[in-house]
């Protein structure tokens, strides 16, 4: 009976981690598997607390600074960034107005919503922003100081 409980916290923990992915739950949701396998052996519940706790301690220190090294952004790695991290940072060109609430830009020949990262600020079609930060599938900008009006930047004709 104790091996179905471990069984099902060890469940129960995986299906948490789904939902936060961090990749600190699974680690005790292994424990919990392993304390199982200890109990379905005839292990004591005194032993069972003993190994789910010292399982659960080995992963986290064993496991937890390999997963942290290789979560880490290419920004701090100073590896070439992929993904949402390349977008940051670069310069797009206002299709649509933006403004808090709304509006459409092209970045490197993808067309993307964005919003503006001050809402105090909007920008006309033709101007050129820079990407701040992507939250979901929008874009947040701001005034691209290093581009002139009119101007693509260097690389981007």
């Amino acid at each position: 009976m104790d091996a179905v409980f471990w069984i099902v916290l060890g469940v129960v923990l995986a299906v948490a981690e789904i939902f936060t992915t961090t990749l600190f739950l699974i680690m005790f949701g292994v424990a919990a598997f392993v304390t199982a396998g200890a109990a379905a052996l005839g292990a004591p519940v005194a032993l069972q607390a003993v190994v789910f706790a010292v399982v659960s301690a080995l992963t986290v220190a064993v496991a937890r600074p390999v997963v942290r090294r290789h979560a880490r952004s290419a920004l701090e790695t100073g590896e070439k960034p992929f993904g949402v991290e390349a977008i940051e940072g670069s310069t797009a060109v206002v299709l649509e107005p933006v403004d808090a609430d709304r509006g459409m830009i092209k970045i490197d020949g993808e067309l993307w919503t964005a919003r503006s990262y001050d809402a105090t600020r909007s920008y006309e079609a033709g101007e050129h922003v820079q990407v701040i930060k992507v939250r979901g599938a929008t874009a947040l900008v701001w005034q691209d100081d290093i581009s002139t009006p009119g101007e693509l930047p260097e690389g981007k004709r």
